[in-house]
């Protein structure tokens, strides 16, 4: 084995940090309660089931992954001590380093690893992609283990760093052995907080104390890489889905953070001396319109083209996101700005064409039917978007019904791949980091692996042979013309509709200092002051 060429391997040219510094650093002594208003209720545990980001900014408080994004979205080693590759890059062996230890006291291992990689790798956008290249995973010992490849792809550090979609954090064995396509409902990891399950009510209040045992890693913190040092006693998250509610407990000193603050009441929280309005995250988030591929008439492309024609991005945009300061225009299934940010083939639906959609839609055989939007107001631009794509979808002959529920119900009945008659669904809008959707490997609309893909289940074997293209690619060049090529494929079977894209600003008390630059918001690091 030889140690590990980096540079050039991975989607972006970036190269790897992998050494290991020498020791840990010990936790400070505790500080205070901090207190977060997040912008939904927690009722799924599990983060390898849910890919909703609530669900991932817990399973970041209480879990870790072997690899973790930085700031500029570069792999770094976080359970791993040292990596190595075979000369024919089908081999990666991975150490653990020293120390890992689940909540209950266990000694992190390798068979929690591979078993936890196995669970993941059945259930996400990327470790579905990863899968397909894995030949097999195999423990050396307690800590060092190998995964062998089919055929090489640099994609290896930046999948098991992976923070968005379904991420791939390392559970117990036990737990993570149990069928994934059912939720775990324990919660016991090794990360930097534990899960206070005895204060946890749903609706009302989510609470994570501080894992006094967890030795983090000794580089400075950098996004969701380095060392994840805890400066708090503990945090609590208090459910406010009303916005004027969590705008005065901001102002009061009630809260501390406001996770996602409303924009209609930015301007208002700007103006007090003792809030900041600030961004965690320097992509913009993008918003979409999802149809449902399995059954009428979303099954058909024509419909589904039929919604980009018929849609105005600014309509949803200023509806959900206020003044135009805060949002764009985009065409880009990979986030306009990213380096993957193409708008290839996207230009026929940059402004409304309501008789194309009216053709498109007729041509598809949709004569009237019923369809159900599912949304929420739980997140207010969600459900915002929702009312103006019902009422968009109107204008060309559609009947649409929105129904309404509390987030958690709706991001429930997104599984549900039963008829609307069964309880299952035909629309709906929601947001998504530009982390996630900025690159083809984690975009998670626009994987089109049939059964395999994110809920809606588009099917269309020439996009995934695309996709393999740019996870293939061997240089910059190749990469950027296969992501080209996949980007008019997508435009073309529409796996969703984008909405365009947008900033999401976090708002803190003054005395709240280390928010790190992160695709969601974590809370080491942080002091209150």
């Amino acid at each position: 084995m030889t140690r590990l060429r980096l540079a050039g391997l991975l989607l972006t040219a970036a190269p790897l940090a992998l050494a290991l510094p020498a020791a840990g650093q010990a936790q400070p002594a505790p500080n205070r309660t901090l207190r977060v208003a997040p912008h939904a209720d927690l009722r799924t545990l599990d983060p390898v089931f849910g890919s909703i980001v609530i669900t991932r900014m817990h399973g970041l408080m209480i879990y870790e992954t072997l690899f973790a994004w930085d700031s500029k979205l570069q792999p770094h080693p976080q359970m791993v001590e040292s990596v190595s590759t075979s000369e024919d890059g089908l081999a990666w062996r991975f150490r653990l380093r020293d120390g890992l230890r689940f909540h209950d006291g266990q000694t992190v291992t390798t068979r929690d690893v591979i078993a936890s990689l196995k669970r993941w790798m059945a259930r996400d956008t990327v470790g579905l992609k990863l899968a397909e290249y894995t030949a097999g995973l195999e423990a050396e010992d307690e800590r060092s283990f190998t995964l062998k490849l089919r055929k090489p792809t640099g994609m290896v550090p930046f999948a098991l760093g992976s923070a968005v979609g379904q991420i791939p954090v390392i559970m117990r064995e036990s737990d993570a052995a149990t069928d994934p396509m059912k939720p775990v409902t324990e919660t016991i990891g090794s990360g930097p907080f534990r899960f206070n399950r005895a204060e946890w009510r749903s609706g009302a209040r989510v609470v994570y104390d501080r894992n006094a045992d967890y030795v983090p890693r000794a580089e400075p913190a950098d996004g969701l890489a380095g060392g994840r040092v805890v400066k708090l006693d503990r945090v609590e998250w208090t459910i406010m889905p009303d916005p004027a509610t969590a705008a005065a407990a901001l102002q009061t000193g009630e809260i501390d953070i406001w996770e996602q603050p409303g924009q209609d009441l930015i301007p208002v929280l700007s103006r007090s001396r003792d809030v900041r309005v600030e961004r965690y995250s320097s992509l913009p988030n993008q918003g979409m319109l999802r149809p449902n591929h399995l059954y009428p008439p979303f099954n058909d492309p024509r419909a589904r083209l039929a919604l980009a024609y018929a849609t105005d991005q600014a309509d949803f945009l200023a509806a959900g996101f206020g003044d135009e300061q805060w949002w764009k225009r985009c065409g880009s299934y990979f986030v306009c700005g990213s380096p993957n940010g193409t708008e290839a083939g996207a230009a026929p639906y940059a402004k409304p064409d309501l008789e194309t959609a009216r053709r498109l839609l007729a041509e598809s055989g949709y004569k009237g039917e019923k369809l159900v939007l599912n949304s929420s107001y739980d997140i207010a631009p969600i459900g915002r978007m929702a009312e103006v794509a019902a009422e968009s979808l109107k204008k060309i002959g559609m009947n649409v019904e929105v129904q309404f529920a509390d987030w958690g119900t709706v991001t429930t009945r997104q599984q549900n791949r039963n008829p609307v008659d069964q309880g299952g669904w035909n629309l709906f809008v929601t947001t998504a980091s530009g982390a996630t959707m900025q690159s083809p490997i984690t975009n998670i609309g626009t994987n089109m692996a049939c059964e395999r893909a994110w809920a809606g289940w588009p099917c269309d074997a020439e996009a995934e042979r695309l996709r393999n293209a740019v996870v293939e690619a061997v240089d910059e060049p190749a990469r950027k013309a296969a992501t080209e090529a996949l980007h008019r494929r997508l435009a073309e079977v529409q796996p969703y509709r984008v909405l365009g894209q947008y900033d999401q600003p976090y708002a803190r008390r003054v005395n709240i200092s280390g928010v790190l630059e992160a695709p969601v918001m974590v809370f080491w690091n942080i002091e209150k002051k």
